[in-house]
């Protein structure tokens, strides 16, 4: 018995240390798994959310636009219209459209800037009214083969799946000049330093794990006194509607993914996603640590989307 007595404590200490060596090996394991964050209300690690993420957009690539038009009753084409109007691009502008996949920023900008470039053209025909009818036919012409005026957009999206829905789209409906489609990470992106003049991200800021990188991103690629703008889903001002919208959010919209995309975890995801995403003031100063200025916002419908918008000066 005393004998047995004696070899109680060692068998205390061996299992401590072996507790202490799962701990260890827990945290070993942790740590090669990557620091942890959130998918929706899920806590998992980065790179679990990377690979959810892209399986996502993945999943709902076909039926992204018709499902835009069901969550948000098609007032999402609105708040888009009103990003690019508060872009204002002129004939050269060169932008960068990031998490843009199906297109819908690109094809507006293309839309706008040929107006312009339009309206252009006629205000110096007006001006030139003793040129022959040869000479206003030439310029015409001429001007017509440049209605961008060496505009571009590039499209940039990780997800390969998005960017062939984009492609297919921009096919059907005619654009191809000064548009390209380019595979790449907004954490990570594969262009040069002070590149273009305006950045875009709509809808998609919210679906990157390391805002912060993605931000410094947007910094690097932008020409001094290129122009930052971000729509996103953001946090409701309005007690009444807040409750409104979650009640739309959380009921009706799973639904809507199940019967028209067969998909309700992917839109259960897209719907926690938005209420875990930064408040305004939160993101606007997340913007401002990357560097940029004159930093403000604009809220849409009451705060459900916001335009945040700063400038690398």
């Amino acid at each position: 018995m005393a004998a047995a007595a004696g070899l109680c404590p060692g068998r205390a200490l061996l299992a401590r240390r072996g507790g202490a060596l799962r701990a260890l090996c827990g945290s070993v394991r942790g740590l090669a798994a990557g620091p942890e964050t959130h998918f929706g209300f899920q806590t998992v690690t980065e790179a679990e959310r990377r690979e959810k993420i892209y399986q996502v957009f993945e999943s709902v690539a076909k039926k992204y636009d018709v499902m835009n038009d069901s969550m948000t009753l098609g007032i999402h084409r609105v708040w888009k219209d009103i990003l690019i109007h508060k872009m204002n691009p002129s004939p050269g502008t060169l932008l960068l459209d990031v998490a843009g996949g199906t297109g819908d920023i690109a094809f507006r900008f293309i839309n706008y800037v040929r107006s312009a470039r339009e309206r252009q053209l006629q205000r110096r025909l007006k001006h030139h009214q003793n040129l022959s009818w040869q000479e206003i036919s030439e310029s015409y012409q001429e001007d017509k083969f440049k209605s961008l005026g060496d505009s571009q957009v590039v499209v940039c999206d990780i997800n390969k799946e998005m960017l062939k829905v984009g492609k297919q789209k921009a096919q059907h409906l005619g654009y191809s000049e000064g548009l390209s489609w380019v595979l790449g990470n907004a954490e990570e992106l594969p262009f040069d330093d002070d590149k273009f003049d305006v950045y875009t991200i709509a809808f998609g800021i919210r679906n990157v794990t390391r805002i912060d990188l993605a931000l410094e991103e947007a910094y690097r690629v932008l020409k001094p006194g290129g122009r930052f703008l971000c729509l996103e889903f953001s946090h409701v001002s309005n007690p009444l509607l807040s409750r409104l919208y979650d009640l739309y959010s959380f009921q009706v919209i799973p639904v809507l993914g199940e019967v028209i995309a067969g998909d309700w975890k992917s839109y259960q995801y897209l719907v926690e996603s938005i209420r875990r995403f930064p408040p305004q003031e939160e993101l606007k100063a997340m913007i401002e640590d990357a560097g940029f200025l004159k930093v403000d916002y604009q809220n849409l419908n009451s705060g459900i989307v916001a335009i945040h918008s700063g400038f690398k000066l």
